[in-house]
């Protein structure tokens, strides 16, 4: 077959991997982001890979494979899941290992159109390709085409000439050695453009010609006789001592290129051994490998560019954009280090955001680079490349002990700058210094990533304030439910952002119908936006010159009008009326509401023609539908307002209501608690009292008896000096001396606790005053005594605390028309509370004051005498030096159940109903100073007569 035939022309069958197709197979892969890919050419009966991702074989049986039905059909072709397709799903590619679902192939055509094999891609789940993975896979399969001429190119040069001489002049059982007598074959190989020498059997120089002379740089005379190894030692070793050895032990022809340093050539060698030694013809071929290496960077780079093209215009993250870009940019200029930065204006710093190639760690360039620091810092600030293609002595590469261990030769270094912006720069090392086509090459993939780069983040900015309008309209519609505010700020915001001459909101009511049953509308303008030299369009809009308005409203349908004048679907009317409102350019988009009502958000252009795009129409639509919901909530809000209001009102007098019975559940639970707490303390004084009055009273009685038995007792020792011995023995047993000097001291003492007693009794009664309900004049100072002798267990030192020292400072008080028993209530809070703040300080101090305010005088009679000072209020201070309060607690220290105490040790409401003990009933103040870690102090100010007293006398 002619295709079979033209397949084994290229040589390529069975040929050892190649890095152009391994990395062709790997960037096709990874753009199309598959697991599996491989070129394969098709042979009489199998598949022969010459380069494979993911697939373990390097050859497969040809019948019932995929790409042989591409070879069969001559056209691209893919499935997209092999287990669902009747023709493919018992085919062992498919039931057996790799288990293919999808498959996509393109084939392999060469110029002449025979069709050696198929580029394709294969994956294990069901999927599809992107229009670009499509024209990139078609690309990729041109780019193999182009490696194989290529590679025809260099390995199937023609040696006609060589084949001639061998056939002719040298052949093999000729045993004919060169020499100048023989002026036939030595004209001939003079005059040939190939050099041309023969070696003896010693490898001696035995003939060679002018071309020779020229290639090698040497003359005849120096040559002739001598031995190669000797005139070449650089030779020795390399491949062509090898390859003439080969040639000469084997007795075979070699062919063969190499590149000869010392001469700087690329020689293509042809050796024919003979019985006589070794017949050599060389050619210069250093044009020809650089014009194939041209283009073969040629190729390589328009395929690059293509590559990175393609990445640039794909959907996704910048971040993997730049990251694929890199990749390629790798793979095709085969460099091991490729590095991305992007600006960040807002931090000016340069933030990496690719990195490919292989490579070990340097700090020399690191993620984040401040702009003018570091050689890509400066690349950035003054915008320029900078190269270099001997990086062993170049000054600005700090890290030269990096740079000698990776082996990189050349590096350059990109500013990426759009319009004077700096964008980023793009870093590269290579191990072969860079051509000048690389150069610009790259040069061009800088512009072209600067102006995806900025694109992209124009398009992120264009939808982050879209989302920002969306966001403001929607807070808005939660925040103020009022129509109007909300339509004129949608007006505002979408002429701002689409940067258009006017921005109206339209309302539309249907009236009636018209005579032949058509819905006749009326259209008004309720809100617009527009620059102050436009004309307000306001008002009642004419709908009988806009039925294509109207029409649009009423079908809800979007009216897209990219140019007034251009527009052939555009009524006469509409047009006529549009120009003369000086409009050239217009996007309406209708709404309804859940009630019925109709509108619209109407874009108008007057400073030329504008072509709307999908992604601005798609943004009026999304605030369109926040504006129809605006509308529906705000009727809600004026519907529901009315019935607010009224559960408001009743729920604020639910509210007060609740207020005063929690307030009167208080008071009603301290009256309690203090009613039972008097009546505890007055049946206790009084069943206390009545013991201690017995005890009291006969105590008198007991210390007499006792005076008068000690008196007699003295009596008998007068004048019985002598007694018993019984008598005097009981005596010594007594200690009869010590017993009447401490008998009466007893009493005495019993007779102080008795009296004690009786004074904590008084102290009980006067501090529950059960009989004192109303108010009378009492004395403060009692009270606070009173309060004090109660509380003298807490104040008093213990094993584990110091005891409370307590400092009065009185003043001289008048007596206060108060609720006695209330008034010592507060002072039991609060002295209470006071003690429990010092319990654990060092050095507890109390320091309790009192004060007289008197008021000012005032003029008397003509002469201005001055009126006496009258008391109008005391004041107590009650001053510890505990550890403070903050400012929160002190804000809250009198509502009722607010405590800090301990759960189980405080109620929160002691300070409360103090609060309104002395505010409430006594018209009094009570205020606390204090500060953390400085002690509190709190204020009583009780008024000396009552509001009722100081009303009836003014």
């Amino acid at each position: 077959m002619a295709r079979l035939e033209t397949l084994r022309q290229y040589g390529i069958l069975d040929s050892a991997p190649e890095v152009a197709f391994d990395n062709l197979v790997r960037l096709t892969a990874r753009f199309c982001e598959v697991p599996m890919a491989a070129i394969a050419f098709v042979d009489r009966d199998r598949l022969w890979f010459k380069a494979q991702v993911g697939l373990p074989q390097r050859q497969v049986p040809r019948e019932g494979s995929f790409c042989d039905y591409v070879v069969q059909q001559g056209r691209g072709w893919y499935v997209g899941d092999a287990a669902t397709d009747p023709q493919w799903q018992a085919n062992r590619w498919v039931v057996d290992a790799p288990g293919v679902r999808f498959y996509a192939g393109e084939p392999l055509v060469t110029a002449e159109g025979a069709i050696l094999g198929t580029l394709s891609i294969l994956d294990t789940v069901p999927r599809t390709l992107t229009p670009e993975q499509r024209q990139t896979l078609c690309m990729m399969a041109q780019q193999v085409i182009d490696q194989l001429e290529l590679r025809r190119l260099r390995h199937g040069a023609g040696d006609s000439l060589g084949a001639a001489l061998t056939a002719g002049a040298l052949a093999p059982q000729c045993e004919l050695t060169i020499q100048p007598s023989n002026q036939a074959i030595a004209y001939i190989l003079e005059g040939i453009t190939d050099a041309f020498f023969t070696l003896d059997a010693d490898w001696r120089f035995s003939y060679l010609n002018v071309r020779a002379e020229q290639v090698l740089g040497r003359s005849r005379d120096e040559l002739l006789h001598q031995c190669i190894w000797e005139m070449f030692p650089d030779a020795v070793g390399s491949i062509f001592e090898q390859e003439y050895r080969r040639a000469v032990t084997q007795g075979t022809k070699v062919n063969f290129e190499e590149y000869y340093d010392p001469l700087g050539l690329w020689l293509e060698v042809h050796a024919y051994p003979h019985t006589g030694g070794l017949a050599v013809y060389f050619r210069d071929v250093t044009a020809r490998k650089q014009t194939e290496a041209n283009l073969l960077e040629q190729s390589r780079l328009s395929t690059l560019a293509t590559t990175v093209g393609l990445l640039l215009g794909q959907s996704g993250s910048l971040t993997d954009v730049l990251a694929q870009c890199a990749e390629a940019i790798a793979v095709y200029l085969d460099i091991d280090f490729v590095r991305l930065w992007t600006y960040n204006e807002e931090t000016h710093l340069l933030e990496l955001q690719a990195i490919a190639g292989h490579h070990s760690h340097t700090d020399e360039f690191p993620a984040s680079i401040p702009m003018g620091i570091s050689l890509i810092g400066r690349i950035a600030q003054s915008r320029q490349p900078y190269v270099a293609n001997q990086l062993a002595s170049d000054i600005c590469i700090l890290d030269q002990t990096w740079v000698q261990q990776e082996g990189f030769q050349s590096f350059v270094g990109i500013p990426l700058v759009l319009e004077d912006r700096v964008i980023g720069v793009m870093a590269l090392f290579g191990n072969e210094p860079l051509s000048d086509a690389a150069f610009g090459a790259i040069q061009w993939l800088g512009i072209s990533m600067a102006v995806a780069i900025d694109r992209n983040w124009a398009r992120e900015a264009l939808l982050s304030r879209r989302e920002a309008l969306l966001f403001r309209l929607a807070n808005q519609i939660r925040n103020s439910l009022d129509l109007d505010t909300i339509l004129e700020a949608a007006v505002t915001e979408i002429r701002n952002l689409l940067q258009i001459d006017r921005c109206y909101f339209l309302w539309c009511w249907i009236q009636s119908r018209d005579s032949i049953g058509e819905q006749a509308a009326q259209l008004a303008v309720t809100h617009e936006d527009k620059p102050a030299e436009l004309p307000s369009l306001l008002g009642d809009f004419p709908a009988d010159r806009t039925p294509a308005i109207a029409t649009s409203i009423l079908n809800l349908q979007t009216l897209r009008i990219n140019s007034v004048l251009d527009d052939d679907e555009l009524p006469s009317d509409t047009r006529s009326l549009l120009l003369d409102q000086g409009i050239v350019s217009q996007l309406l988009v209708p709404l309804e509401t859940r009630a019925g009502q109709l509108g619209a958000v109407v874009c108008s252009h007057c400073s030329g023609p504008r072509s709307w795009s999908e992604s601005e129409v798609e943004l009026v639509t999304a605030i369109t539908n926040q504006l129809g919901l605006a509308i529906d909530q705000a009727e809600l809000y004026a519907q529901s307002r009315a019935a607010a209001l009224a559960a408001q009102t009743q729920a604020q007098q639910l509210n007060e209501t609740l207020e005063h019975l929690k307030h009167t559940q208080t008071q009603l639970i301290q009256s309690e608690k203090m009613s039972s707490l008097g009546q505890l303390v007055a049946g206790i004084a009084h069943e206390i009292n009545n013991p201690v009055n017995f005890i009291n009273g006969n105590l008198t009685h007991a210390s007499n008896y006792t005076r008068d038995l000690l008196e007699l007792v003295e009596l008998y020792t007068k004048h019985y000096p002598q007694p018993v011995p019984e008598i005097d023995s009981f005596t010594e047993t007594i200690d009869l001396e010590f017993l009447a000097d401490d008998l009466p001291k007893v009493l005495a003492s019993m007779k102080m606790g008795a009296d004690r007693i009786r004074q904590i009794v008084l102290s009980l009664r006067n501090f529950s005053r059960l009989d004192e309900a109303a108010m009378k004049p009492v004395d403060i100072h009692e009270g606070i005594n009173n309060t004090l002798l109660i509380l003298q267990g807490r104040l008093k030192p213990k094993a584990n605390r110091d005891g409370v020292k307590v400092i009065k400072a009185f003043g001289e008080l008048p007596l206060v028309e108060c609720y006695a028993g209330q008034l010592n209530q507060v002072f039991m809070n609060v002295l209470s509370n006071a003690a429990d703040a010092l319990q654990q300080h060092h050095d507890p101090l109390l320091v309790i004051s009192t004060e007289v305010k008197q008021s000012e005088g005032e003029p008397i009679g003509t002469h201005g005498a001055l009126a006496c000072s009258v008391p109008t209020s005391v004041v107590i201070r009650v001053r510890d030096n505990g550890p403070g309060m903050t400012p929160e607690v002190q804000q809250r220290l009198f509502d009722p159940f607010f405590t800090t105490k301990p759960v189980g040790q405080g109620t929160g409401l002691g300070l409360s109903i103090s609060y309104q003990i002395v505010v409430e009933r006594h018209g009094g103040t009570l205020q606390c100073l204090s500060a953390l870690g400085e002690g509190a102090e709190f204020v009583i100010e009780i008024p000396v007569f009552p509001r009722s007293y100081l009303q009836g006398h003014p």
